[in-house]
């Protein structure tokens, strides 16, 4: 028999990711490849084949996953021709993690840096067009050290 639930979920935070792809199971089985995602929970679509809402864990943290469902108005980055979304993922090594998103078919966007606030930091585009930034926290900075490294960054940038 069903009972009262806690407002958030065992397990969840307060912001889950819900992400729309286009070919949802093999999208998970692309970040257990590439991030040792655990699968929670798979529901199947009505035609058997398609995901029509699935739970994994990286690390963590949950992240929900379905295939598009454009009479709903759910488009995957595919359909849409990108993302104005970066899912950012801590780990303990993020070359490691980085190296690993690259073999299992990730493209790389931003190879793993040392960033000015503090982070080893690197982007990478899923198969399915989800971007992930892949960070370890090296540094505690102050405002103070940061705005310096950014500002060192930026000028950087700026130069060929």
């Amino acid at each position: 028999m069903a009972k009262p639930g806690k407002a958030v979920p065992e397990g969840y935070h307060t912001a889950t990711p819900y992400l729309s792809v286009k070919n949802a199971g093999e999208a998970i089985d692309f970040y257990k490849s590439a991030f040792g995602a655990e699968e929670i929970v798979r529901m199947s679509g009505p035609d058997g084949k398609s995901v029509m809402h699935a739970e994994i864990k990286i690390g963590n943290s949950m992240l929900m996953i379905a295939d598009e469902f454009p009479q709903a108005e759910v488009k995957s980055p595919k359909t849409l021709g990108g993302t104005s979304v970066n899912i950012f993922l801590y780990v303990q090594d993020a070359d490691a993690t980085f190296q690993k998103a690259v073999n299992a078919g990730a493209k790389v966007t931003m190879p793993p840096t040392d960033m000015f606030w503090g982070d080893r930091y690197g982007k990478v585009v899923d198969p399915y067009g989800h971007s992930w930034g892949i960070a370890t926290h090296k540094l505690d900075m102050t405002p103070e050290e940061i705005e310096k490294g950014q500002k060192e960054f930026m000028a950087k940038m700026g130069k060929p």
